[in-house]
């Protein structure tokens, strides 16, 4: 283009040197393009794949989608404007009931997050690089976690329905345990990113691997592992109220029971029930977060 400087002005080179970079630098452009193209196109060919494998069949979805919405006109509530009060009565007869069972859900939840909490604290730092001192302690450790998390909380609670029965504590064992392989994985990643420098003066003053762990490590990580375990307290409300699709206590036993009897007004009372409850958390649990890790960076 006429007024555009030589390349050779522009790379402060001699032209053919600043041409041989620029080929350079257009074959690198080539190469990465045409690697992107290539992961695009493998994704595509994995979904639709899956997608064939799934059997998902858009006409049938589009066929069938009157279904559903059908049934959440079903469960939506008849509430009118001149007896709205005894409308909305009517709508949560069994208030008390619910409530009481929402609290248990709530416990539940907070049982196994605790639960899940101090095991995760007991193995990550023997999971982790810099603090595991036996390779195969930290091989066996990260193994456990793997498949503490592998195995969904729905199969642990079954499993620990028939070896105790039906009630909350199948429920506070099989979200305990599966938190202990999510929150242990995600806590000795924490470890691995704290600074080693405290560690070696704790080290070169005598102090054992205990004492490193409570006075290097341990101020460092308690931040992160406060906010992940509130993070998993959130998931593991929604878990506990499906926990009870098993019989394992809850709020979710009251909902599946709704649901097989047809008391649709009962299921869309519930479900906004545990919406509210969930919504209400993850707004507590958010501010907490942000005083969590406000805290930690002006202590840095």
């Amino acid at each position: 283009m006429r007024g555009e400087p030589p390349i050779r002005a522009v790379l402060g080179l001699a032209e053919g040197r600043a041409r041989v970079l620029l080929g350079a630098y257009d074959g690198a452009v080539r190469v990465r393009r045409l690697q992107t193209f290539a992961i695009l196109a493998a994704v595509v060919c994995l979904a639709l794949l899956s997608a064939y494998v799934a059997e998902v069949e858009p006409s049938t979805f589009s066929k069938n989608l009157y279904r559903f919405t059908n049934y959440l006109y079903r469960i939506l509530p008849s509430l009118t404007v001149a007896n709205l009060a005894g409308d909305v009565a009517d709508w949560y007869w069994r208030f008390g009931v619910w409530m009481r069972l929402l609290i248990e859900t709530l416990l539940i939840a907070y049982l196994g997050t605790l639960i899940g909490a101090l095991g995760a604290v007991a193995l990550c730092f023997a999971a982790s690089n810099n603090f595991g001192r036996n390779k195969a302690l930290r091989f066996a450790t990260r193994r456990l976690l793997e498949f503490l998390r592998t195995v969904p909380e729905v199969v642990f609670a079954l499993l620990f329905v028939i070896a105790f029965g039906l009630g909350p504590m199948a429920g506070v064992l099989a979200l305990g345990i599966h938190s202990v392989g999510s929150l242990g994985k995600q806590f000795f990643e924490i470890v691995e990113n704290v600074d080693m420098k405290p560690a070696e003066g704790v080290r070169a003053s005598g102090g054992n691997w205990l004492h490193t762990v409570r006075f290097a490590a341990w101020p460092q990580v308690a931040p992160g592992f406060a906010s992940y375990a509130l993070m998993r307290f959130e998931i593991n409300v929604r878990g506990a109220s499906v926990m009870g699709f098993v019989g394992a206590g809850g709020i979710g036993q009251e909902l599946i029971s709704a649901i097989r009897q047809f008391y649709y007004s009962d299921v869309s009372a519930i479900l906004l029930m545990i919406l509210v409850t969930v919504v209400l958390i993850d707004l507590g649990a958010e501010q907490v977060r942000h005083r969590l890790i406000g805290l930690k960076g002006a202590s840095a």
